[in-house]
């Protein structure tokens, strides 16, 4: 223990004395000297006692879609470390086609009696479920809180990014490059997400005075790089020379249909993703993505689980948070010249 005491006064540069007395939890030491005791002794490996180990106040449940959308991890990452800020340690939960559904996740939370849960891209942006499950959880006083989807006379915060603003913006730019034939792929209608956000694309061309093509140009698939490719080779084969995509992944997809035709983005087809997951401005080309601003989201989901949780609820209602059109390689001018029909059949 000796040998330890001057071990750990060394790497704090304090007294071994201070260290005995930070050790026993006794009095006379400044917080400064405490910290540097406790850092010298994480740093050195060795294990604080137990009155003098981080206390969390609590568990928060955050069940998510699952990971192979870089937007999931970032979302998790963002409100993992917002909660840990104010001592609460998130269990995250993934739903995955082949493992436990929302609905075990939320029983297991319960069952460790978690202080609230916070949803994201859920059941609750699925239109076609029943949302009763949700009101059970009302009636426990369990705090929640959803991000992307509302459900209308819950009483639960939700904070959504603006996806109706998301699909206009998206199609302005591609009809502000010259694009006529502009086609839109995206998830299921089920989901809210994708309904707003379509109606946002449609409103923008009827504006531009391009609404007769909006019902033409418009496939759905799932959320993913197959479901993307497999959308947007219909789309191209119909004519389409700019292409809205209801994820990045769903982009990356998009621009892979796009050269088994022999054609190139963005000479030939302009691609448009959503999110602006991390890596999408190292894509071959980087790809020009309509962004949700997660980092914002996060941090007032958190803010809101935290409010319930303390009995200071904040108003029940969709916060809307605006995405930005981030401008790169993926998009560019279209001049009549260049227009073509149907494209050639795919390289194989």
């Amino acid at each position: 223990m000796a040998a330890r005491l001057d071990e750990i006064a060394r790497q704090a540069g304090v007294s071994k004395a201070t260290v005995s007395r930070v050790l026993n939890e006794r009095p006379g030491v400044s917080p400064r000297a405490r910290s540097a005791v406790l850092t010298a002794m994480d740093v050195l490996g060795y294990e604080r006692p137990n009155g003098l180990r981080p206390r969390s106040s609590g568990l928060v449940g955050l069940i998510t879609a699952e990971l192979q959308n870089p937007v999931f991890p970032f979302f998790a990452q963002v409100i993992e470390t917002g909660l840990a800020r104010h001592g609460y340690t998130a269990v995250l939960c993934t739903q995955t086609p082949e493992g436990a559904g929302e609905d075990e996740y939320v029983g297991m939370l319960l069952d460790r009696g978690v202080s609230g849960i916070l949803f994201v891209s859920g059941l609750h942006a699925d239109t076609t479920v029943d949302h009763s499950r949700y009101h059970g959880l009302r009636r426990r006083r369990l705090p929640i809180v959803f991000v992307n989807g509302d459900v209308p006379g819950l009483g639960v915060p939700c904070v959504s990014c603006d996806d109706v603003t998301a699909g206009r913006i998206a199609a302005r730019h591609l009809v502000e490059l010259g694009h006529r034939r502009i086609g839109f792929l995206s998830g299921p209608l089920r989901y809210s997400t994708v309904q707003r956000r379509l109606a946002g694309f449609r409103a923008s061309l009827r504006e531009l005075g391009l609404g007769h093509d909006a019902d033409d140009l418009v496939e759905l698939s799932p959320f993913d790089v197959e479901g993307g490719q497999s959308a947007a080779s219909l789309l191209v084969q119909r004519g389409a020379t700019a292409l809205v995509c209801g994820s990045d992944l769903m982009a990356l997809g998009a621009v892979r249909a796009v050269r088994r035709y022999g054609l190139r983005v963005p000479e030939d087809v302009s691609v448009v993703g959503a999110d602006d997951s991390p890596l999408m401005s190292f894509t071959d080309p980087p790809l020009t993505t309509v962004r949700q601003p997660v980092q914002a989201m996060g941090v007032a989901a958190v803010r809101a689980l935290l409010d319930e949780i303390k009995g200071r609820p904040a108003r029940a209602a969709e916060y809307l948070f605006q995405p930005e059109l981030v401008v790169r390689a993926s998009t560019r001018a279209r001049w009549a010249s260049h227009d073509r029909n149907v494209p050639p059949d795919p390289i194989l």
